[in-house]
Protein backbone atom coordinates (compact mmCIF):
# COMPACT_ATOMS: atom_id res chain seq x y z
CA UNK A 1 0.00 0.00 0.00
CA UNK A 2 1.38 3.35 -0.68
CA UNK A 3 1.32 5.80 1.73
CA UNK A 4 0.54 9.37 1.22
CA UNK A 5 2.61 12.37 2.53
CA UNK A 6 0.27 15.34 3.05
CA UNK A 7 1.77 19.03 2.39
CA UNK A 8 1.87 21.20 5.37
CA UNK A 9 -1.36 22.26 7.03
CA UNK A 10 -3.48 19.13 5.29
CA UNK A 11 -3.77 16.58 8.15
CA UNK A 12 -6.16 14.50 5.81
CA UNK A 13 -8.52 14.26 2.88
CA UNK A 14 -11.84 12.90 2.11
CA UNK A 15 -13.84 12.57 -1.05
CA UNK A 16 -13.34 12.77 -4.25
CA UNK A 17 -10.09 14.96 -5.61
CA UNK A 18 -10.92 14.42 -9.43
CA UNK A 19 -13.69 13.34 -10.90
CA UNK A 20 -13.98 12.03 -14.83
CA UNK A 21 -16.53 14.60 -16.66
CA UNK A 22 -19.68 14.01 -18.24
CA UNK A 23 -19.01 15.65 -21.41
CA UNK A 24 -15.16 13.99 -21.67
CA UNK A 25 -13.53 17.26 -21.60
CA UNK A 26 -11.58 19.63 -19.06
CA UNK A 27 -11.00 16.39 -16.63
CA UNK A 28 -9.26 13.65 -15.65
CA UNK A 29 -10.59 10.27 -17.48
CA UNK A 30 -10.32 8.34 -13.67
CA UNK A 31 -11.48 9.52 -10.56
CA UNK A 32 -9.05 10.03 -7.82
CA UNK A 33 -10.59 9.43 -4.37
CA UNK A 34 -8.83 10.03 -0.97
CA UNK A 35 -10.06 8.86 2.55
CA UNK A 36 -8.81 9.62 5.89
CA UNK A 37 -10.17 6.88 8.78
CA UNK A 38 -11.28 8.26 11.66
CA UNK A 39 -11.30 5.48 14.16
CA UNK A 40 -8.56 4.44 16.97
CA UNK A 41 -5.69 3.28 15.95
CA UNK A 42 -1.86 2.86 17.33
CA UNK A 43 -1.14 3.56 13.19
CA UNK A 44 -0.22 6.67 11.58
CA UNK A 45 -1.08 5.81 8.33
CA UNK A 46 -4.66 6.19 7.94
CA UNK A 47 -5.02 8.07 4.48
CA UNK A 48 -5.52 6.24 1.78
CA UNK A 49 -6.12 7.17 -2.27
CA UNK A 50 -7.42 5.20 -4.94
CA UNK A 51 -8.00 5.49 -8.66
CA UNK A 52 -10.98 3.97 -10.30
CA UNK A 53 -11.76 4.07 -13.75
CA UNK A 54 -14.54 5.70 -15.25
CA UNK A 55 -17.39 2.91 -15.83
CA UNK A 56 -19.54 3.21 -18.63
CA UNK A 57 -23.48 1.46 -18.12
CA UNK A 58 -23.71 -1.86 -19.69
CA UNK A 59 -27.61 -1.42 -19.42
CA UNK A 60 -30.53 0.76 -20.42
CA UNK A 61 -32.17 2.54 -17.70
CA UNK A 62 -35.10 1.24 -16.44
CA UNK A 63 -38.63 2.65 -15.95
CA UNK A 64 -38.26 2.11 -12.62
CA UNK A 65 -35.10 4.43 -12.18
CA UNK A 66 -36.70 7.01 -14.37
CA UNK A 67 -39.71 7.05 -11.82
CA UNK A 68 -37.36 7.17 -9.47
CA UNK A 69 -35.21 9.92 -10.96
CA UNK A 70 -38.38 12.21 -11.48
CA UNK A 71 -39.76 11.66 -7.94
CA UNK A 72 -36.55 12.82 -6.44
CA UNK A 73 -36.62 15.80 -8.83
CA UNK A 74 -40.10 16.51 -8.21
CA UNK A 75 -39.64 16.03 -4.44
CA UNK A 76 -36.07 18.23 -4.11
CA UNK A 77 -38.36 20.93 -6.06
CA UNK A 78 -41.02 20.80 -3.35
CA UNK A 79 -38.67 21.13 -0.44
CA UNK A 80 -36.69 23.69 -1.73
CA UNK A 81 -40.12 26.08 -2.71
CA UNK A 82 -41.73 24.90 1.03
CA UNK A 83 -38.38 26.20 2.86
CA UNK A 84 -39.19 29.57 1.06
CA UNK A 85 -42.78 29.58 1.47
CA UNK A 86 -43.70 31.92 4.56
CA UNK A 87 -47.31 31.09 5.01
CA UNK A 88 -45.86 27.29 6.20
CA UNK A 89 -42.23 28.46 7.81
CA UNK A 90 -43.67 28.53 11.41
CA UNK A 91 -46.06 25.65 11.25
CA UNK A 92 -43.23 23.09 9.62
CA UNK A 93 -40.94 24.46 12.86
CA UNK A 94 -43.28 23.70 15.02
CA UNK A 95 -44.39 20.17 13.50
CA UNK A 96 -40.70 19.30 13.19
CA UNK A 97 -39.88 20.15 16.65
CA UNK A 98 -42.76 18.17 18.14
CA UNK A 99 -41.64 14.99 16.42
CA UNK A 100 -37.87 15.40 16.39
CA UNK A 101 -37.33 13.76 19.52
CA UNK A 102 -39.90 10.53 18.82
CA UNK A 103 -39.37 7.39 17.86
CA UNK A 104 -38.33 7.42 14.02
CA UNK A 105 -38.52 11.05 13.59
CA UNK A 106 -35.94 13.25 11.18
CA UNK A 107 -33.29 15.02 13.11
CA UNK A 108 -32.67 17.75 10.87
CA UNK A 109 -35.45 20.36 9.10
CA UNK A 110 -34.45 19.63 6.08
CA UNK A 111 -34.69 15.83 6.52
CA UNK A 112 -38.25 16.59 8.07
CA UNK A 113 -39.18 18.36 4.44
CA UNK A 114 -38.14 15.60 2.60
CA UNK A 115 -40.24 12.97 4.24
CA UNK A 116 -43.27 15.60 4.09
CA UNK A 117 -42.78 15.98 0.87
CA UNK A 118 -42.01 12.90 -0.44
CA UNK A 119 -45.18 11.31 1.20
CA UNK A 120 -47.45 14.20 -0.29
CA UNK A 121 -45.64 13.12 -4.04
CA UNK A 122 -46.60 9.54 -2.48
CA UNK A 123 -49.99 10.18 -2.19
CA UNK A 124 -50.53 12.27 -5.25
CA UNK A 125 -49.01 9.79 -7.65
CA UNK A 126 -50.76 6.73 -6.00
CA UNK A 127 -47.31 5.02 -4.55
Amino acid sequence: MAKVNWSAGIDSVSGALAKPSKSGHHSCAKMLLGTHRVAATTSKDCNRVYIRRKVERSTEVTVKELKARSRFAEVGRAVRLRAKDLMQINADQAAFLAQRDTAGGCQTMKAYLWKVCGEAYDEQHGA
